[in-house]
């Protein structure tokens, strides 16, 4: 295990003067999980210090990374990366996080899949040719070149996105993933799955996420919720050993 990567983050929050208030945000989150995570998820958000990102969102994926890192299934454990489906796609719902100095370092908004929904992302699917956006952790892999230019293979890690790489889903730009596009048609343009992004500064985000990083598509599908093992995993004995 991690375990020393784990105590320099956790020791930097413990040193950190911090005051939350539940009633600032909303806190749902059915599973379990235990006080010392809990603790430790609510002082690193704080510190992030950017309501964008919803708090449970951000528990739930620090949760899976936290044991990615563990299980050391992460060779580039410095970003996460956390796409928040439950947004509408007008919005910036794609957060890219520096774990070792705790902030955000990218937002941008992000397509989904042509058949996951319009404006809402409604509908997912593991399936080849749904077209749909796969919920669940991922680890980035290689890059390559295709008709989208520069773009980043995605590895599915859970019964919900495992055939990420048959289906091609990547990370890549596109001309429908901006404002632009939303001006002109209300909502953003959709992919056949991949979650696209904009065109602007889209060769640096890769460059930072390659290689072996964590990245989280979100929503509040209960079936997933339930059944991700990631995000329900005890990780009670690893932070009282720390």
């Amino acid at each position: 295990m991690k375990k020393i990567f784990l105590g320099l983050m956790i020791g930097l929050v413990s040193f950190t003067n911090i005051s939350w208030n539940e009633d600032d945000t909303k806190i749902n989150i059915s599973h379990t999980y235990s006080k010392e995570f809990r603790n430790y998820s609510i002082k690193l958000y704080d510190i992030l210090n950017n309501r964008d990102l919803n708090f449970e969102v951000f528990e739930y994926a620090l949760k899976g990374y936290t044991s990615l890192v563990a299980q050391n299934k992460l060779d580039n454990s410095k970003y996460l990366t956390i796409i928040d489906m439950s947004l509408s796609s007008k919005l910036e719902r794609l957060f890219i996080i520096d774990m070792i100095n705790i902030k955000i370092v990218h937002k941008s908004i992000v397509a989904h899949g042509e058949n996951t929904g319009l404006e809402y992302a409604t509908h997912f699917s593991n399936k080849i040719s749904s077209h749909q956006t796969s919920l669940g952790f991922y680890k980035t892999a290689e890059t390559y070149f295709g008709k989208h230019g520069l773009s980043l293979r995605l590895d599915g890690l859970e019964f919900s996105n495992n055939n990420a790489r048959r289906r091609a889903i990547v990370m890549h730009s596109a001309d429908y993933a901006s404002k632009e596009f939303i001006k002109n048609n209300g909502r953003l343009g959709r992919s056949f799955g991949c979650p696209s992004i904009p065109e602007k500064n889209y060769k640096e985000v890769i460059q930072k996420i390659k290689k072996g990083s964590a990245l989280f598509i979100y929503h509040t599908n209960k079936n997933y919720l339930d059944k991700s093992t990631l995000i329900n995993s005890d990780l009670g004995e690893l932070f009282e050993d720390l």
